[in-house]
């Protein structure tokens, strides 16, 4: 039921058509000797193809033959990383129209597929038809493939390859989203070993993740490299549709990002121009009412691709499970500048706009949950827009240094209301009682971010020892009003849950309290990644100052100040064998000045984490494939967690517990098995313990909500051929282990496993008048399997069943 018992009103879907995509297909074409397994170190800029393709034939020792009777105008992308030779040329020739084959092991020839015999095939020289061709499609500048990402700079913030950087990191591809239909950030996440959704049961408010068994919702949210700092209670909300990756690390990384928890982060990067054109928009329909229309367009505005731009917008009404509205707008425009070939500028913005409910919990009742929502749809909303503005300045000085500066403001109005039986006189009377007696609550937040990253990066090489230095100094602001306001228990609010009635609405309730919190943190680091033939060092240290009051805007009054520094490091080695597999070790520390609050509204102290890691990850020089084994034993002290909420304050707080030892195993992995069978496959076991705690009942038990065992697999088949090519579709599986409700362990949460669903057809296989045209839908939770799911004494339910109908064009 929704509000004054009328039916949603549909948004009028519409936008301005520009527009960029980061994918384009690369056919590489080589003998049987090929000098592809070997990797080398390539600091390339972008710059023409005859150029380009002669200094990696110089790095790589092989000798380059041009068979183009014309001359070769096109620009080449850089090339930098720890790559073989293959994927050196790969990520050259991306998106200029050529492409190249070995004809031995020293010799590489660069030409024009047009060129080709009547089959298809290449010629060589001599006019014969050169056979045993691989196809390297699908590989993408950022280094993705299909399922499979081979470089990330969330972890290092440089461009590292994966397989070089010791320490276990994860990336959700645009592939994989869009495979899966992904809606939310959580969904992304669902398959990746390590991390875990939905304690607090389904709640569309908030980006509820936990890595190894830590909340990430609000300390561990970053968006291109900067973290989107959550205010008292708003939060930046993230769609989908406007990412082009998400990557997670896993584990402590104050030495880059200052403050953190010690689970690691989520880096949501965001969809800005690349040099090939791109053009989309789809339609979707389903579940609960829900309408969405979006498009991404853009590419290179001239010829020789020195300014670039992207436009990604969408619209969406309708709800989703349990009458949680759900409606949004979004408007993402970027802009790139490339002056020289070491120098480039992106200014990017976002518009948002956002409704669903502020209470989204079920009644609860002899320490269980029920199907009731505790409020009523109609007299609940959280209403919140949102603008981000930045900018990513790189600049390379020489052959040694290269300048960046990634800056952003961020703003976020927020306004709330909701009934609750947490307020004064609410709830049941009594354990016979079938009414459950409700008040009003508001909450209204004005919450205004800004950060700045300068970074200065030198290669180079102090005898046989090849350096990636990083210096860099951060700076961080957050100011944050945030107003409360609650009414005692109405009878007018009143529920009876033998013969429930939604439909209610009413006043919202006066403000009564006013708080304004201000934050500052400015970090200074430095971070070493050593090459020495086939080991990789990496070494780093941070120094972090931050600051943060809290003013009573009522009384005038200092409500809490504090000031904390820490020292941050890590350690990282790893070996990378040959044949692609590469065992590593590594040690990092975290520190965290938390906002949280007690129950008397004192901030508590700061939390510090430590990790001892080892595994081995294996991917081969393809790019198919990648593997992980990760092994640590993490440890947080002085850790905040979520206690209750406090009616008389109108805020919610939170308890220092002490001390939490976490030791787990994780395996994952990803990749293309057959040209139609793509997989993601990870299995998560944790032993977590409370290991000190100022309530001795919790000391030796396992923390809320954190699954012993978790485990996940997708599976992808696409019809390459035939009547029916262009067909494909996925089964996903996640099981989540059986949990405690609490700290001190006297609640059980039972242990569910999920089925998820996709099927897709791209139309250009009927008639090539279709061809862009593709259609696909998707079912997450197929058995509307709905968890119950208790967390610090309170039960919440799990996301149910939903459908979506996408129809997509391309061009």
């Amino acid at each position: 039921m929704r509000r004054n018992g009328a039916g949603r009103k549909s948004f009028l879907l519409a936008a301005l058509l520009l527009a960029a995509s980061a994918g384009v297909s690369v056919t590489a074409v080589h003998a049987q000797q090929r000098a592809a397994q070997r990797q080398f170190d390539f600091n390339i800029p972008a710059k023409p193809v005859t150029q380009a393709v002669n200094d990696i034939g110089r790095v790589a020792g092989l000798s380059v033959v041009f068979r183009e009777n014309r001359p070769i105008a096109a620009m080449g992308r850089a090339v930098r990383g720890s790559l073989t030779a293959d994927q050196a040329l790969a990520m050259l020739l991306a998106g200029t129209g050529l492409t190249y084959r070995f004809s031995n092991a020293g010799t590489v020839q660069i030409f024009d597929p047009s060129a080709s015999s009547e089959n298809g095939a290449a010629l060589a020289d001599d006019g014969s038809t050169v056979l045993d061709t691989i196809e390297v499609a699908g590989v993408r500048g950022d280094g993705t493939r299909g399922y499979v990402a081979t470089r990330s700079s969330a972890g290092t913030k440089t461009d590292t390859p994966l397989i070089e950087t010791p320490r276990s990191i994860s990336v959700v591809t645009r592939q994989e989203l869009d495979n899966r239909g992904v809606q939310s950030v959580p969904e992304a996440v669902r398959y990746t070993s390590g991390v875990t959704t939905g304690a607090f049961g389904y709640d569309p408010r908030f980006d509820q993740i936990y890595i190894r068994g830590f909340a990430t919702t609000t300390l561990g949210d970053y968006r291109d490299g900067l973290r989107q700092i959550s205010g008292g209670y708003a939060t930046f909300r993230t769609e989908p549709y406007s990412l082009d990756r998400i990557d997670i690390v896993k584990g402590p990384v104050s030495v880059l990002y200052g403050q953190g928890t010690p689970g690691g982060l989520i880096d949501r990067q965001s969809k800005l121009p690349t040099e090939e054109a791109h053009h989309e928009i789809e339609a979707q329909a389903g579940s609960y009412g829900r309408l969405q229309g979006a498009f991404d367009i853009g590419g290179p505005v001239d010829p020789d691709r020195k300014f670039l731009y992207r436009i990604v917008a969408l619209g969406r009404a309708g709800e989703t499970n349990y009458d949680i509205e759900d409606r949004r707008l979004l408007l993402a425009p970027s802009f790139t500048w490339r002056p020289t070939d070491g120098s480039s500028l992106t200014v990017y913005s976002l518009a948002q706009q956002d409704e669903t409910d502020s209470n989204v919990a079920m009644i609860n009742r002899n320490s269980r949950t029920s199907s009731l929502r505790a409020s009523d749809p109609n007299y609940d909303y959280q209403k919140q827009k949102q603008f981000q503005i930045g900018y990513n300045l790189s600049h390379r000085i020489n052959d040694v240094w290269t300048l960046r500066q990634n800056l952003r403001f961020g703003v976020v109005d927020l306004d709330s209301r909701y009934l609750t039986g947490g307020v004064t006189g609410g709830g049941f009377a009594n354990a016979s009682s079938s009414v459950y007696r409700r008040g009003t609550a508001a909450v209204v937040e004005r919450l205004r971010t800004f950060q700045v990253d300068n970074q200065a990066q030198a290669d180079f090489a102090t005898g046989s020892l090849q350096h990636t230095l990083l210096l860099g100094l951060d700076y961080a602001h957050m100011n944050s009003r945030f107003d409360t306001g609650t009414s005692a228990a109405n009878p007018a609010f009143a529920l009876d849950v033998l013969n429930p009635y939604y439909g209610l609405s009413g006043a919202t309730p006066a403000i009564t309290s006013r708080t304004n919190t201000d934050f500052d943190q400015v970090g200074l680091y430095a971070q070493d990644q050593i090459r020495l033939g086939n080991w990789r060092l990496s070494l780093g240290g941070r120094q972090d100052w931050t600051d943060r009051t809290q003013t009573n805007l009522l009384t005038g009054g200092v409500n809490s100040k504090r000031n904390d520094d820490a020292f941050s490091y890590n350690a990282g080695l790893l070996y990378l064998f040959d044949n692609g597999i590469a065992p590593y070790v590594s040690y990092s520390t975290s520190f965290q000045p938390t906002s949280s609050l007690d129950r008397d509204g004192r901030v508590l102290e700061p939390s510090e984490g430590e990790q001892l890691e080892a595994g081995v990850k294996y991917q081969p020089a393809d790019g198919r494939l990648s593997l992980t084994l990760s092994a640590y034993q993490l440890i947080e002290k002085n850790a905040a967690k979520y206690a209750g909420f406090n009616g008389a304050t109108g805020q919610y707080y939170y308890e220092s517990i002490g001390r939490i030892r976490t030791q787990g195993i994780e395996v994952e992995g990803r990749g293309k098995i057959t040209d139609s069978l793509e997989a993601i496959a990870s299995y998560t076991f944790v032993d977590a313990e409370i290991t000190r705690s100022n309530t001795a009942a919790e000391i030796g038990k396992v923390p809320a909500v954190t699954p012993r065992h978790a485990a996940s697999l997708w599976l992808s088949y696409t019809v390459q051929s035939g009547a029916l090519a262009g067909l494909g579709g996925g089964i996903g599986v996640r099981y989540i282990g059986e949990t405690w409700g609490n700290n001190t362990n006297t609640m059980r949460n039972d242990a569910y496993t999920l089925l998820d669903a996709s099927l897709r057809y791209d139309l250009g296989g009927l008639d090539d008048r279709l061809t862009g045209f593709s259609v696909a839908v998707n079912a997450t939770n197929l058995t509307d399997k709905r968890a119950e799911i208790c967390n610090a004494g309170t039960c919440y339910l799990g996301q149910g069943r939903t459908v979506l109908g996408t129809l997509k064009y391309k061009w």
